[in-house]
C-alpha cells in the first residue's frame, strides 16, 4: 500500500477496541426462482452486529464474480423486503442488487451503523437517528471517524465474498448509491480486493455534498483539506483502478471534469483505456434505468474478463 492511502487509512481512524473475527450466522434464506437469498449476523464490533444480505444467481457457473452493494438497510438496493418480499416504495426504482444478480453476479450488502451502533425508536432514514448514532459512536472510539466506521462494515461484506467458495474472490467489484456511493468510493479505493468501483452522485468532491455531517468525517474536513487530502488525490493513489461515476444531484459535470484531469494526467490511466466513466443522467438523485445499466456494463467490462 502507498504511503497516500496510509494517510487516508490514518485519517479515518481506527476503533478503540478490535473487532472479533467470527465468521457470520445464517438466520434464514430464502429461494427465488433464479436467485437465493441468504441473511446473516455478522459481528462489525465488540457487541455489535450488522445483518449480511448475501444473493447467488441459480443460473451462473461456480465461482462466479461478486459485486458489494451498500446502502442504508440491508434489502433496499434488492427493491423489495426479503423477509415480507413487500416493495419498497422509493427504491422499488433502484433494485440494484436484483439487477446484478440477474446479470450473473453474486451479491452483498448490509445494515449501516446508524441500524446497528445505536438503539432508537426513529424510522432508519430519520437523520436525527444517524447524527445520534455518530455522537454515541465518537464517545466510544474518539480517533474513528463515521466515514472510517461505514469502510470498516463495508470491508467486512467483502470478506463475506472474499471467503464465500461460490465467489471468485479475483472479480469483486463494488456499486453504490448516494451513501451507498461514498461507501463503495472509499472501501473501492482503499481495498485492494475490490477490481472495479461504480459510484452514483455521491458527491466526489468537498463542496458538493454533506461531508461535513458527523456521520462521515464532521470537522476534520477542514483538516483534510488544509493538508491537501481530497478525492482526486485519493483515487489518483489508486491507480490505475477502474471507476464509474454517474452523476445526477450532487455530482455534476465538475466530477466529471476532475476525471478527465486525472485521466490525462496521472500514471496507469489513458484517455482511450476506459478505466475512468462519469456520466450525467440528470439533475434527479435517483438514477435512471439507463443510466444503471451503463454502469453494470461498466461493471462488466471488468469483472468479467
Amino acid at each position: 500500500m502507498n504511503e497516500i492511502s496510509k494517510q487516508w487509512l490514518q485519517a479515518l481512524g481506527t476503533p478503540s477496541t478490535p473487532i472479533p473475527d467470527e465468521k457470520p450466522v445464517l438466520l434464514y434464506r430464502r429461494e427465488e426462482e433464479t436467485y437465493t437469498l441468504e441473511m446473516y449476523c455478522q459481528i462489525n464490533g465488540e457487541g455489535t452486529a450488522q445483518r449480511l444480505l448475501m444473493g447467488f444467481p441459480k443460473n451462473a457457473a461456480s465461482p462466479c464474480p461478486a459485486v458489494a452493494v451498500p446502502f442504508y438497510v440491508a434489502g433496499q438496493m434488492l427493491g423489495y423486503d426479503p423477509e415480507t418480499g413487500a416493495l419498497h416504495p422509493r427504491y422499488q426504482k433502484v433494485p440494484i442488487m436484483l439487477d446484478l444478480l440477474r446479470r450473473g453476479y453474486a451479491v452483498a450488502t448490509a445494515d449501516s451503523y446508524h441500524l446497528t451502533y445505536y438503539e432508537s425508536p426513529l424510522p432508519p432514514m430519520d437523520f436525527t437517528r444517524w447524527k445520534e448514532a455518530a455522537e454515541e459512536l465518537y464517545e466510544d472510539h474518539p480517533h474513528w471517524t463515521g466515514v472510517g466506521k461505514l469502510v470498516s462494515d463495508t470491508q467486512l461484506v467483502i470478506d463475506a465474498l472474499a471467503l464465500d467458495p461460490r465467489v471468485d474472490a479475483n472479480r469483486i467489484g463494488i456499486i453504490g448509491f448516494s451513501l451507498g456511493g461514498k461507501m463503495a468510493f472509499y472501501t473501492g479505493c482503499l481495498d485492494e480486493r475490490i477490481k472495479a468501483i461504480c459510484a452514483i452522485d455521491f458527491g466526489f468532491l468537498w463542496h458538493q455534498t454533506n461531508w461535513r455531517d458527523i456521520w462521515y468525517w464532521g470537522n476534520k474536513v477542514d483538516e483534510l483539506i488544509e493538508k491537501g487530502m481530497d478525492h482526486e488525490q485519493l483515487l489518483s493513489a489508486c491507480a490505475p483502478k477502474p471507476l464509474c461515476i454517474l452523476g445526477g444531484e450532487f455530482d455534476t459535470e465538475e466530477s466529471g471534469e476532475v476525471l478527465l484531469h486525472i485521466q490525462k494526467t496521472v500514471p496507469g490511466y489513458a484517455p482511450d483505456d476506459g478505466r475512468l466513466q462519469y456520466l450525467r443522467y440528470g439533475y434527479e438523485h435517483l438514477p435512471t434505468p439507463e443510466a444503471l445499466a451503463y454502469g453494470y456494463d461498466f461493471l462488466d467490462r471488468w469483472l468479467k474478463k
